[in-house]
């Protein structure tokens, strides 16, 4: 009883939220916004700011109200699961993202939550780690998802650009600055890209039904009220700024029109009834998102209440759909009959949640499916093509409502893995309040209409709104079109046997050829790129690390000197270098030789010591005395450290071919020719420093010294100093370790070991 009690008390979250969400309908009703702001990067105008307006009242209520059913469902789901703790605490983080998304009033903040909703749902559908299959469908949801995130963070920074300002507040009263915009297709394009594929939206549909692969309560939150609307949420929420363009009908009225019809065919040939729903719920989206294309007063009224009626009866369907797997051992409709008899109060919940899917009275649905043939019979573009499509959708849809909302439960009795009986409570008490709640809108729609669908529709059109809802309008085309779709989905339905192959070979043909074979051809090229580069990059030699970081140097620096028109040279050229100086220049390059050249490790240690006293001199020679000081104690001590163990090392032996050596060259010839350029360019630059004056004027009042070399020194280059003596400190360090080691017993290597050891 304890942990399958957990659920309730863990609900208590979600439940105060709702209520605290429902105590605001008046104020928002009554056009009062809710604002509160937090600063979060003032330098760059961030903060953390929140929005609740009619929009976002309507989904927080659909998120907290939903995600209170779903705990308690799933902690008598998923009771005595070693990993309850963990789904808690990911559905309530899930839920959090999703309030957070949709009441942010920043477009930055809006993005924060934005993704940690895909990165909660990634481990939410990936809860079952151990299986494959999980980890597959969760990693192509955090991927499709994603991307889309990145392109809608760009949309959103070039929208903010364009309007002046990242807060949602005034981006809305910016419509037409950004309509006009050059920038404006771009912006609308990478938006789009962000809401489609959270939305689930032709050809990004496919990573939806393979999400359920999470468990059944996951699926019934993601998947009905809350993740796959955010998209509806941006569209809706961004429509009064992109919207009213032909760019933006065209676009979002077509990807919805090509996704209801997809999902619905799609959802028809399944057998698995949490696949039938997946697909079902794309073609919900698809609708969704050719109301918000059409962009009509109507059509937003529409997909408001569609909104709330998907919510009721898709959330029932997908916890009857786990009542069932949970009860009987399956969700394969072929082998699922005459479960009314042991499960009447689930049967119930489902006859009731099918009957809203269909559009049938006296349920919200019903009047939803008027609202939405009336919509697209009045769209302003090709309303005749538009109506039909949608028609043929709701015909394929009401069979599948009648296969996962009747079949199971009517008939004669089929044998099943375990012998079925009724849900617990807590698995059938979401079913029920949310079917319950579908007839009560649908016998009293006014409740709804005069609350929550009218601050919704006035909150998208800028504008108060109200909305009027019946369960009867009369006779007229519209319930002409009504009826005709349930008789020919039922018609359907009673054909499923032919009608069921044809599509389950659409579905073959898809997976096979479609969008989520080239998801796969995708994902294996990416791998491969990934590990072709690996191979490259991460030879495991340091060798190829140095030359890669070098000519990755040498292109960028050179492609940027190639875009100058001309390269400013020292004015006297080398006219005033002193002979001892070029003496101090000649030593270094035969050094520099030397040490290349050289095949004795000793040799090759004086020449690099000369190099570095000579160094050291020029140091002196330029009153630097300080980086003299610290450069001739380095040279010093490595010296010293490499004649203590250079003769207990082989000889030299070539490792690397010719033509290797002679690639490095040319390389290191280069990066040297571009650091003198460079060098000289900026010994070219006029020498205006006013650093001098600074600190002749200042190192007596602020660093307290008469000696102007000692005030720069210890206060101000006190870190320049301070990383000069951690140097000479790591030397020290390390010429005590070696020292302290010994080689193998003590004695120098044979002087004829030409070998070098592994």
């Amino acid at each position: 009883m304890g942990r399958a009690a957990s659920g309730w008390i863990v609900a208590i979250l979600p439940v105060g939220l709702l209520l605290f969400f429902l105590s605001q309908i008046g104020r928002v009703e009554s056009g009062e916004p809710l604002t509160a702001f937090y600063p979060w990067v003032p330098g760059l105008g961030i903060g953390l700011s929140f929005y609740l307006d009619g929009l976002s009242l309507l989904f927080a209520l659909l998120i907290s109200g939903m995600g209170a059913l779903v705990i308690i469902y799933g902690g008598g789901y998923l009771a005595g699961h070693r990993h309850l703790g963990r789904f808690y605490g990911l559905i309530l983080l899930f839920m959090g993202s999703m309030l957070g998304l949709v009441t942010a009033g920043n477009v930055i903040t809006l993005f924060v939550f934005w993704e940690l909703t895909s990165i909660s749902s990634f481990l939410l559908i990936g809860f079952d780690h151990e299986r494959q299959a999980a980890r597959s469908a969760a990693l192509k949801a955090l991927l499709v998802t994603g991307a889309g995130g990145l392109a809608l963070l760009a949309g959103l920074l070039l929208l903010g650009q364009v309007a002046g300002s990242l807060e949602l507040i005034d981006l809305l009263a910016q419509g037409d600055a950004v309509l006009n915009h050059p920038l404006y297709l771009p912006i609308l394009l990478l938006i789009l890209a962000g809401a489609f594929t959270k939305s689930a939206q032709v050809p990004f549909h496919f990573w939806l039904p393979a999400a359920m692969e999470a468990p059944t309560p996951v699926s019934a939150y993601l998947h009905s009220a809350t993740m796959v609307k955010a998209g509806i949420y941006l569209l809706a929420r961004l429509s009064p700024i992109l919207g009213t363009s032909e760019g933006w009908h065209y676009l979002v009225t077509g990807a919805g029109v090509v996704t209801m019809l997809t999902g619905a065919a799609l959802a028809l040939g399944q057998i698995d009834l949490k696949r039938i729903l997946a697909y079902s719920t794309v073609s919900a989206l698809g609708a969704l998102v050719l109301l918000m294309g059409l962009d009509t007063t109507l059509s937003v009224k529409a997909a408001m209440v569609f909104l709330i009626v998907h919510a009721l009866y898709k959330g029932a369907l997908f916890l009857v759909a786990g009542a069932v797997d949970h009860e009987t051992g399956t969700r394969d409709v072929r082998q699922l009959s005459g479960l009314a008899r042991a499960m009447p109060i689930t049967a119930a919940a489902a006859v009731l949640a099918a009957i809203s899917m269909a559009g049938l009275p006296p349920m919200l649905g019903f009047i939803n499916k008027e609202l939405l043939y009336e919509a697209k019979m009045q769209a302003p573009r090709l309303a005749v093509v538009i109506t039909g499509i949608g028609v043929l959708a709701n015909v394929l849809l009401v069979a599948a409502a009648a296969i996962v909302g009747v079949r199971p439960f009517f008939g004669r009795s089929r044998e099943t893995p375990r012998t079925p009986h009724e849900a617990p409570l807590a698995l059938w008490l979401g079913p029920v309040v949310l079917s319950a709640a579908g007839l009560v809108a649908g016998l009293w729609p006014e409740l709804l209409a005069e609350t929550l669908v009218s601050a919704a529709v006035s909150a998208i059109q800028a504008e108060p709104t109200v909305v009027d809802l019946k369960l009867w309008h009369g006779l007229n085309p519209v319930l002409a079109l009504s009826v005709a779709t349930v008789a020919a989905g039922v018609a359907a339905y009673v054909a499923r046997r032919l009608i069921g192959p044809v599509l389950g070979r659409v579905g073959r043909w898809e997976a096979s050829w479609g969008a989520p074979q080239w998801y796969e051809w995708s994902l294996r090229g990416l791998n491969a790129v990934a590990r072709a580069q690996t191979a490259l990059l991460q030879s495991g030699r340091l060798r190829n690390y140095v030359l890669i970081v070098v000519a990755t140097t040498i292109g960028l620096v050179g492609f940027t000197l190639a875009g100058r028109s001309r390269l400013d040279w020292p004015a006297g050229q080398f006219s005033g270098v002193r002979f001892h100086e070029w003496v101090l220049a000649v030593i270094i390059l035969l050094a520099a030789l030397m040490a290349v050249l050289s095949r004795s490790r000793l040799a090759a240690v004086i020449a690099l010591g000369v190099i570095g006293y000579s160094v050291a001199l020029l140091y002196t020679l330029f009153s630097d005395p300080d980086l003299a000081m610290t450069q001739f104690a380095i040279e010093t001590l490595t010296v010293v450290l490499f004649v203590l163990v250079v003769y207990r090392l082989p000889r030299f032996a070539p490792f690397s071919s010719r033509k290797t050596r002679i690639r490095d060259g040319a390389v290191a010839l280069v990066a040297g020719g571009m650091m003198t350029t460079l060098v000289l360019m900026a010994t070219a630059a006029p020498r205006q420093s006013r650093l001098a004056a600074y600190f002749a004027e200042h190192s007596l009042d602020l660093a307290r010294g008469r000696n102007v070399v000692n005030a720069i020194l210890v206060d101000f280059r006190g870190l320049d100093t301070l990383g000069e003596i951690t140097v000479l400190a790591i030397a020290a360090v390390g010429i005590f370790a070696l020292l302290r080691l010994r080689l193998d017993d003590g004695r120098p290597a044979e002087p004829g070991n030409d070998q070098e050891r592994p």
